[in-house]
C-alpha cells in the first residue's frame, strides 16, 4: 500500500529530494523552505527540529502549527491524481507540498506559488 509507506517515511528522507528537485531547476533551498513555512506554519527552527527528530510524514503534518487556510486554492494533478479530490487529509497535504515544489521547479513566480 503506497499510502502506508509514505506515512512511515521520514520527512528528513523526503526533504532533500524536494531541495534537489528545486536546485536542478536553479531554484533554492530557501524557496523550498518558504513553501514549507507557508503550507505548514513551521518556522526555520521548527522545520529543523522536525528534520533532526526523524519525524515521519504523518508526525510532520500532525505537528504542523497550522496548515495554511489557502490550501484550497491549490488545484491540479500530481502523479495523475487531482489534489483537490484526495480524501485522506495526510495524503492531500503531502500532495499539496509535492504540487507546490513542482510549481517551483517549473519556474512559477513565488507569489503565484504561495497563492498571494
Amino acid at each position: 500500500m503506497p499510502a502506508n509507506r509514505i506515512n512511515t517515511m521520514t520527512f528528513a528522507s523526503v526533504y532533500p529530494l524536494y531541495v534537489a528537485k528545486a536546485e536542478r531547476k536553479s531554484r533554492t533551498r530557501a524557496e523550498v523552505d518558504q513553501i514549507i513555512f507557508w503550507l505548514t506554519g513551521y518556522d526555520a527552527a521548527g522545520l529543523q527540529a522536525q528534520i533532526d527528530s526523524g519525524a515521519t510524514m504523518q508526525a510532520f503534518f500532525d505537528a504542523a502549527p497550522q496548515i495554511n487556510p489557502n490550501v484550497r486554492l491549490i488545484t491540479g494533478t500530481v502523479c495523475g491524481c487531482r489534489v483537490e479530490e484526495i480524501d485522506d487529509p495526510l495524503m492531500r497535504n503531502i500532495r499539496y507540498l509535492d504540487k507546490l515544489v513542482d510549481e517551483l521547479a517549473k519556474g512559477r513566480p513565488m507569489g503565484k506559488i504561495l497563492r498571494a
